[in-house]
């Protein structure tokens, strides 16, 4: 519109030359306003597309982070439907008791040889067909444990289901970090901590509903559904790009331009995280010898390194230390020991725990990007300590009393729903941000070990302790644990908000540049505050 202006104003001078000058200024006033609303015009559109385009590109991160996340319903089913699925077991297949804390804590252990292993088929095959693969093995394991005829072939599915969620496990957090543009990152790599929680609540309702058939078939229907979401998994790789740090890792930059123009709203931003993702990847590094140097740098790390592998691998293990799995996996026997009776009763009881911990996840995701890391871990972490103490309490002091009952299925929700507002989804975020990218699968999968091997060693271990000082004196311990996290997050977790996962590196450079920096931005959020 612009241009035709000046066209019109061109043509109108050489015709109008004779007219006297009033008209032709007139004439020319004319014009200039109609190029100006023109202007004005274009500037409304311009924003308008800017707006349609951020829109996109978040609905875009958000569908790569929900297909990503799929692997992770399964160890949630997994983990939900086992607690009421080995009532069942025992009574069909007649376990011991050993055999029935292996059975249900070993994946948390197998599982680990699946993140290892995960970290390095990520970094040679990318971390888009690592989850494929999760996907697969563990498909193939639940259904050897929906066929399986005897303990010894129900342990063959458990190894197998186990090694798929351990890459299941690893990879979607690193794979969603590496995708998601900086001021989202929290959100959507929270997501597979929603998806956990919503498996484990998925679970708990397939128990209640399956809990009236024959003990033969109903254990085997619970397992059998588990193989569902393995469909959805398929579908979704042939939609998701591949990481785009992988790709700049691979020497495939022009690969990875193409998946950042996806998820960043503008050029400048595509040419600026690229060259952030370029330096940090360094030079190519697609041979054995980088592999081994970078266990080598994990193994010897510098101060820095080991900064970030004592707050990454500390938070992994106090996730799950304070006894989190054996609520969850052993609630009926909680809840039994609270004094509520019958299966059926015991499963219902057991989805508003699952209820509860799937919903506060929502208050995380909505918060983490918000208020922080840390502030989200502070509430976590003091409420789950007093949670577990009111819990030990009441099973202790007010047994199988109606008031018993009630404050104990009160403080199981209660620690659940801390858990998931803060230390549940916050630890994931945080092992897949402060790594530097060379070390970063890697490094995460040792921390996703330290989370498994210490799931395994709780859930393994729950029942004969429980024996030994029973299920309350075990709660306090979990109690008094959970209140050494608190410690452990004031003295060496730093807040990642907002920052890029370069810049993220840097704080870790200076022993105590992240605490500083940290201030500063206590100090500007509080006289934001107040303004």
């Amino acid at each position: 519109m612009g241009l035709m202006g000046v066209q019109e104003n061109g043509n109108a001078d050489m015709e109008l030359a004779g007219l006297p000058l009033g008209n032709k200024n007139k004439y020319k006033r004319m014009v200039s306003e109609l190029t100006d609303y023109g202007d004005e015009d274009d500037d409304a559109s311009h924003h308008h597309n800017q707006q349609d385009k951020s829109r996109s590109i978040r609905k875009y991160v958000f569908a790569c982070a929900v297909f990503a996340s799929l692997n992770s319903v399964l160890l949630g089913y997994d983990v939900g439907v086992m607690s009421g699925a080995i009532l069942f077991i025992q009574e069909d297949l007649k376990i011991t008791e050993v055999q029935e804390e292996v059975l249900v804590g070993c994946l948390s252990v197998i599982s680990i040889f699946g993140s290892l292993a995960g970290g390095r088929v990520s970094d040679a095959l990318g971390r888009k067909w690592t989850m494929g693969i999760a996907a697969i093995i563990f498909q193939a394991g639940a259904a050897i444990m929906t066929l399986a005829p005897s303990f010894q072939v129900l342990m063959v599915g458990r190894f197998l289901a186990g090694i798929g969620i351990g890459f299941g496990v690893m990879i979607a957090p690193v794979y969603i970090a590496e995708i998601s543009p900086t001021i989202a990152r929290g959100s959507f790599t929270s997501f597979p901590e929603i998806f956990i929680n919503l498996g484990i609540l998925l679970g708990y309702v397939s128990n209640y509903a399956f809990s009236g058939l024959p003990a033969h078939t109903s254990w085997r229907i619970m397992l059998a559904v588990g193989i569902l979401p393995s469909v959805f998994i398929a579908f979704a790789l042939c939609i998701i790009p591949e990481s785009p740090r992988w790709l700049v890792m691979q020497n495939r930059v022009e690969e990875a331009r193409l998946v950042l123009s996806k998820t960043n709203e503008n050029e400048a931003e595509v040419e600026e995280r690229l060259a952030e993702i370029q330096q940090a990847a360094g030079p190519a590094n697609g041979e054995n010898s980088e592999e081994k140097a970078v266990w080598r740098e994990l193994l010897s790390p510098s101060p820095a390194l080991r900064r970030m592998l004592v707050t990454g691998f500390g938070i992994q293990c106090f996730q799950q230390i304070t006894g989190i799995d054996a609520t969850v996996y052993y609630s009926p026997v909680i809840l039994k020991t609270a004094g509520i009776e019958g299966n059926s009763k015991l499963l219902g009881a057991t989805v508003a725990v699952g209820l509860a911990k799937t919903g506060f996840i929502l208050v995380a995701i909505l918060l983490i990007d918000k208020v922080g890391r840390k502030p989200l871990l502070y509430v976590s972490t003091i409420g789950m300590t007093i949670c577990l103490f009111i819990l030990g309490l009441s099973l202790s002091l007010l047994k199988e009393g109606p008031l018993g009952v009630a404050l104990a299925l009160l403080s199981v929700c209660g620690n659940v729903a801390f858990f998931s507002v803060g230390i549940g989804p916050v630890c994931w975020v945080l092992t897949s941000e402060i790594f530097p990218l060379r070390l970063r699968a890697q490094a995460s999968a040792l921390g996703a070990v330290g989370n498994r091997v210490c799931s395994g060693v709780i859930a393994m271990s729950f029942l004969s302790v429980s024996r030994a000082i029973t299920v309350a004196g075990t709660f306090f311990i979990f109690s008094a644990i959970s209140a050494l996290s608190v410690a452990f997050v004031y003295k060496f977790v730093p807040e990642t908000k907002g920052k890029s996962l370069e810049q993220i590196e840097l704080l870790f450079q200076n022993e105590h540049g992240w605490k500083e920096s940290e201030v500063e931005l206590g100090d500007v959020e509080h006289l934001v505050q107040k303004g």
